[in-house]
């Protein structure tokens, strides 16, 4: 792990709260501190997400982005672990990562994992997930607070766009209505991706 830019270095060192984009490529979000693998122009952090962040302070972050770049990780629970270690409490992790039913992802030989509607619950405590299906929480001792999940579809076409407004709504109102289209609808009609937000419960 290698910080490049001065000014990540010096808000580190004052202890001002900082915004990561991990795995942002050359295209970081704007106001957040750029992390990917390979030293590019406009990188401001190198590091494999695979390891432990080990130069960046614990409770130092403020918000978390990440756009599709988890499907690429090996170690998730490694990666899980370093961004609740870094996160301070009520800190914002917002994650993007392609739908399992996402056909072009499948095209991608970098790719590693698919991200269903559960898939941020194995790091949930089990008295707060939902009713409707529990998962396991003993691969680790870390968790979040879910604050909310969205199942976004493609706007490639006018078609797409019609659809996808429409269908998104009456999905996304609730988790019952997002786990019916996952077991049921998800093989018609694919999503792109899915969208979480939460906090590191501290």
């Amino acid at each position: 792990m290698k910080i490049l830019n001065s000014k990540l270095q010096m808000d580190l060192k004052e202890g001002n709260l900082i915004r990561l984009d991990l795995g942002s490529g050359q295209r970081a979000r704007k106001g957040f501190y750029s992390v990917d693998h390979i030293d590019l122009d406009g990188i401001d952090v190198v590091a494999d997400l695979n390891k432990p962040l080990n130069l960046i302070p614990d409770d130092c972050v403020e918000y978390i982005f990440s756009n599709h770049a988890f499907e690429h990780i090996d170690d998730l629970l490694t990666l899980m672990r370093e961004i609740y270690r870094i996160t301070i409490k009520n800190g914002t992790v917002e994650i993007v990562v392609p739908h399992f039913s996402n056909i072009y992802g499948y095209s991608d030989p970098t790719h590693v994992r698919f991200f269903g509607l559960f898939s941020m619950y194995y790091f949930v405590s089990p008295q707060k997930q939902p009713k409707t299906r529990q998962v396991p929480a003993f691969y680790t001792d870390v968790r979040f607070n879910i604050q909310s999940i969205n199942i976004e579809f493609y706007k490639l076409s006018f078609l797409d766009k019609i659809f996808s407004r429409g269908i998104s709504k009456v999905i996304n109102q609730n988790i019952i209505w997002q786990e019916f289209y996952e077991r049921r609808l998800a093989s018609l009609y694919h999503a792109r991706q899915i969208r979480y937000i939460m906090d590191p419960d501290k």
